[in-house]
């Protein structure tokens, strides 16, 4: 994220928790904000624990306001300039608050400015007005605070005009800045109970968390466990992943990729690359699966990559005859969704 910063790339940060993955099984406008981020870390120990119990390798929570914190600690050393931070949101009073802390620290981070637009529209909020004020700030880091659906829809809306090189949507920074809210005791955050801390310090979340444990408890009889289940059975003999057939055939701008055999972590290297041979094409994307027999989640991660350029790009995108075990397969890694086409 400092090189995002230093050399002025765009970086568009989404902070992953349970909120955001039920958000993303029900949203499709959702689901792709975050499929479009550039970068995604894991704000939610939930998240966690379901990654380990599926045997993913993932080991900790990075939560939006460590991430904070870091850059805020580490920003501006050995003759660096200071990140200039643009708050964009929270309630009345709360931006500007936060604006004066962090220039009154003298740290590694300068408020550069801040707008606190209340509760209208993604589109109202969209005004060029804003824009042109949030792009003549200077700003290196635009930190976003609204609802984290509205926050996420508002960045991805206006990504391409804005000229800030790290965006993001981290809703309760600006009040940890402001100290309007205090964050959680480490310990608190490292044993998932960050959620009643947050409950005791905004009452007005326990719906939230109430609505999240509760879809959380359903997400873990009809999708976790079954694929905790299927993660544990043996995957297929090496000759099987050795023998995968990869293929990229170009007809007419289309690129179609023949798919067959297993395709996972060990065979993951042949994969990665047939997919970035795909991802420089321009046309659709075709993938016919009528003979892939099985396929990971290291495998379904870097196809959900391809994806997420195909829709950057809107190049349409299908696969096609799957089987009824594969498409099972995608539905327990919460994956269904790329079974369905773009146009």
């Amino acid at each position: 994220m400092h090189l995002a910063s230093k050399e002025r790339r765009r970086c568009f940060l989404s902070t992953p928790n349970l909120n955001f993955v039920i958000a993303c099984l029900q949203d499709l406008q959702f689901r792709e904000t975050v499929l479009q981020s550039n970068l995604s870390v894991i704000d939610g120990m939930p998240i966690v624990w379901i990654a380990r119990a599926l045997g993913l390798p993932f080991t900790e929570r990075v939560s939006g306001s460590t991430l904070f914190d870091a850059l805020r600690s580490t920003a501006g050393r050995n003759g660096v300039d200071p990140m200039r931070i643009y708050f964009f949101g929270g309630l009345p009073g709360v931006a500007k608050l936060a604006c004066e802390k962090i220039n009154a620290d003298r740290g590694g981070m300068q408020a550069v400015g801040y707008e606190t637009p209340g509760f209208g529209t993604v589109e109202e909020m969209s005004s060029p007005e804003t824009i042109a004020a949030i792009n003549q700030s200077g700003a290196d880091f635009l930190v976003v605070a609204l609802a984290a659906r509205k926050g996420q829809q508002w960045v991805q809306r206006n990504r391409d005009a804005l000229q800030v090189p790290l965006m993001g949507h981290l809703g309760a920074v600006i009040n940890f800045v402001a100290g309007t809210v205090s964050r959680a005791p480490v310990w608190v955050q490292k044993t998932g109970l960050e959620w009643a801390w947050r409950i005791k310090e905004e009452p007005a979340l326990w719906r939230r968390y109430w609505n999240d444990g509760r879809t959380l408890l359903k997400l873990l009889w009809s999708v976790v466990i079954p694929a905790a289940r299927a993660a544990r059975r043996p995957a297929p003999a090496a000759a099987q992943f050795d023998a995968a057939g990869m293929e990229l055939r170009l007809d007419h701008g289309t690129s179609e990729l023949l798919l067959s055999g297993a395709i996972g972590q060990p065979n993951i290297g042949r994969w990665r690359s047939l997919l970035a041979q795909a991802a420089q094409g321009q046309g659709p994307v075709v993938l016919d699966c009528a003979q892939l027999t099985w396929i990971d989640s290291a495998a379904v991660g870097s196809l959900i990559l391809l994806y997420a350029a195909c829709m950057a790009a809107k190049r349409p995108w299908a696969i096609i005859n799957p089987s009824a075990s594969l498409r099972r397969q995608f539905e327990l890694m919460c994956a269904q969704y790329l079974l369905e086409p773009l146009r």
